[in-house]
């Protein structure tokens, strides 16, 4: 990563799997630098104004799956409200750049929510995803204390619209609870991601970055998320993982072989 100057966000959201998923090579890059245009209460990412784009960026993340030999790649970005794409084509060419050197490689993005940039989605799309991520990250009664710069029914709307354009790749969202949200608006939550036929569903613990982020208004006992979990399965999810360490990308290459299997009928959820 540091020969290549490539970003994770395992380092700059200060995640708590860092140490368990380098152990297991795994790591999510994150594109686009290091600086976001948003400032998200939860997230440690540092906001600002962000460096030019690096054109280097995609062959230097190929050249990174080429030489790990991994078989499952998550990519990442912060926002980039500064650039007219969002960073969609970003993220087209890391996709084509590992398609060539890394033909067996699953990839999975993990976008931002690329408002007010007319045909961003479409163009990550066309790349050939394996998995499209975006996370609603919480309930939308707290959107604006939140995630300020976002808006719910955008990001659902982007969601449904990546199912209906591609029906063969694999539909993502995650949150986070311990923000203040109620039980019942967590099972709310599910059904709108339902109605946008997301595959996937991940909800795990808030863990406050610094005293300077939004303070955890709870800690969820395990007991609850093994109940979202059946809720969830319930509905209809091909794939639900909900734990208080769960991630958006935690255990993300087993997860794919988990969406594929419960696609097939092969195996239990």
């Amino acid at each position: 990563m540091r020969r290549l100057s490539l970003n994770t966000v395992c380092e700059e959201a200060a995640c708590p799997n860092l140490s368990e998923c380098w152990a297991e090579r795994h790591a999510t890059v994150m594109i686009l630098g290091a600086v976001c245009t948003r400032a998200c209460a939860f997230c440690n990412v540092a906001t600002g104004l962000p460096d030019p784009v690096d054109a280097e960026e995609p062959e230097h993340l190929a050249s990174a799956v080429a030489e790990l030999g991994l078989a499952h790649v998550v990519i990442t970005s912060v926002d980039r409200d500064d650039l007219p794409d969002g960073g969609a084509r970003q993220f087209a060419r890391s996709i084509g750049a590992i398609r060539a050197r890394s033909p067996q490689a699953t990839i999975e993005v993990l976008t931002p929510d690329f408002r007010r940039k007319p045909g961003a989605l479409s163009t990550v799309l066309a790349a050939g995803p394996d998995v499209f991520n975006h996370n609603l990250e919480t309930v939308p009664r707290l959107y604006r204390r939140i995630r300020p710069g976002a808006d719910y029914r955008h990001s659902l709307a982007l969601l449904a619209e990546a199912k209906q354009a591609r029906p063969e790749v694999f539909t993502k969202s995650g949150i986070m609870v311990g923000l203040g949200e109620e039980d019942g608006e967590v099972l709310a939550v599910m059904d709108d991601l339902r109605v946008a036929q997301v595959d996937f569903l991940t909800i795990g613990q808030y863990l406050r970055p610094t005293p300077s982020h939004a303070r955890v208004e709870r800690y969820v006992r395990p007991e609850q998320f093994e109940q979202w979990t059946e809720a969830a399965r319930a509905r209809g999810f091909l794939v639900v993982s909900a734990t208080p360490l769960t991630r958006s990308s935690y255990h993300a290459d087993a997860d794919f072989r988990r969406l594929q299997a419960a696609r097939a009928g092969i195996t239990p959820r």
